[in-house]
């Protein structure tokens, strides 16, 4: 069954068991809006059950992946009673769970951005798997001279890039582009234009394909796991994954596939599924 809806926001490209998900607000460059994160929470939740879906890319509409907060609705904040700060800090809050969504879906997450990804949409880059950019996007985070600071995209930040990067890029709201994206560990790779981000992206997929999702899902446990739990408890918490992987129905494919030389079922050609 394939995901369906109809979003103001998003719009949502299903290939068998990959789904593409599209910012859709070019007028306002893909801009994190209540409804927009609201939209894709909704999104997130419905996948992180669908095991048919094996992969997701965000993209973004307009040419542009994302420029960040919506600093329209910002405003309306300030200007309607702004100065309650537990209402602030919700609305906070909810962009943060938005990134831990990201982070933490079973599914093999890839971003691909053009254009420009800054301050929130920075952040969500670094929630994912695996990053493509164009060499001519360009990218900043910029909160810091709006007043604010990047509360909830910071532990992403310097999780994928490194503390003492993500100290330099945010204290500095330094900006810098695609081409340089690699080398600070933002992106995996860097296209020359978007038709090579697509072709990029097919790769990927098809990498993918081989891999068990279910055996995904539970690594990507174990690696973000390695982030809180003390080296003994890692030892269990990895241990019992590798023991419910094993003896589940992939681990058994899995062996049996290996053994017998032939691929396992999951690295078979996907087929549509039946509503």
């Amino acid at each position: 069954m394939a995901l369906t809806g109809t979003y103001a926001n998003l719009l949502l490209e299903q290939d068998i068991d990959w789904l593409t998900i599209w910012f859709n607000r070019p007028e306002s460059r893909n801009a994190l809006s209540g409804e927009l994160i609201a939209e894709l929470r909704n999104v997130l939740d419905a996948l992180a059950g669908d095991r048919r879906i094996r992969g997701v890319t965000l993209r973004g509409k307009g040419g542009v992946f994302c420029a960040g907060g919506d600093l329209k609705g910002f405003k309306r904040i300030l200007q309607g009673g702004g100065s309650d700060e537990t209402e602030v800090a919700r609305f906070s809050r909810e962009a943060g769970e938005l990134f831990g969504q990201v982070e933490s879906l079973p599914q093999v997450v890839v971003m691909l951005a053009e254009g420009a990804a800054m301050a929130g949409g920075f952040g969500l880059l670094c929630c994912a798997d695996i990053v493509a950019v164009t060499e001519d996007a360009r990218f900043a985070l910029t909160e810091t001279t709006l007043g604010i600071p990047p509360a909830q995209i910071a532990p992403y930040v310097a999780g994928r890039l490194g503390l003492a990067r993500a100290r330099r890029l945010i204290l500095t709201a330094a900006s810098f582009v695609g081409s340089e994206a690699e080398s600070l560990g933002l992106a995996d790779f860097v296209a020359t234009d978007s038709g090579e981000l697509t072709a990029f992206d097919d790769r990927v997929r098809q990498q993918v394909r081989r891999c068990a999702p279910g055996a995904n899902a539970v690594t990507k446990e174990i690696l973000l796991a390695t982030r809180h739990l003390k080296p003994a408890a890692m030892v269990d918490f990895a241990a019992a994954g590798f023991a419910k992987c094993l003896l589940g129905a992939e681990g058994r494919e899995g062996i049996a596939a290996f053994l017998e030389k032939r691929q396992p079922s999951w690295a078979e050609p996907a087929k549509e599924s039946q509503a």
